[in-house]
């Protein structure tokens, strides 16, 4: 236990994950829709989301089925080891923050970077606590950015 591998872990800031590909697809966006019983016609009726989009549009925070590549899980993998040997071996999730730019249609395929934004130490009435953050930048097929992500991982 120590301030050693909390260190090791901030030398880590800036690593960035191999890319993820997502792949959009209607039916997942209907049946994604359906789980969190949004009823907007946007995610779920494509002559109504034609009209002003083209096809269908995710949800907010959706972004379809990952094919290939870590991501967040990636950078988890790199430093909670760390962070357990250091002695905070409880990882919570402490909420994501989206940034949209662009929506994300049926048909598009999207590729995400995840990276080590941010590690700190704060004091709280439960002790001390780690703040893991990731930052995860969405692009789609024609190099558009679509959305940005930020995740908090608290540590304890």
């Amino acid at each position: 236990m120590g301030d050693a591998p909390i260190e090791q872990a901030k030398a880590m800031i800036g690593t960035v994950a191999e890319p993820t590909i997502w792949e959009v697809e209607r039916g997942a966006i209907r049946r994604y829709a359906e789980a969190i019983d949004d009823p907007n016609p946007l995610f779920r009726d494509v002559e109504h989301a034609r009209g002003k989009y083209g096809d269908l549009i995710c949800p907010p925070g959706f972004f379809g089925w990952s094919l290939r590549g870590g991501g967040i899980a990636d950078i988890i993998a790199l430093v909670l080891p760390l962070l357990v040997k250091a002695g905070y071996p409880a990882l919570l999730d402490g909420g994501v923050d989206y940034e949209f730019m662009l929506p994300v249609r049926a048909g598009d395929t999207l590729t995400s970077w995840s990276r080590l934004a941010d590690i700190t130490e704060r004091e709280g009435r439960a002790g001390k606590m780690i703040f893991t953050t990731v930052e995860t930048t969405y692009i789609n097929q024609n190099g558009d950015m679509v959305a940005k992500a930020r995740q908090t991982l608290i540590s304890r």
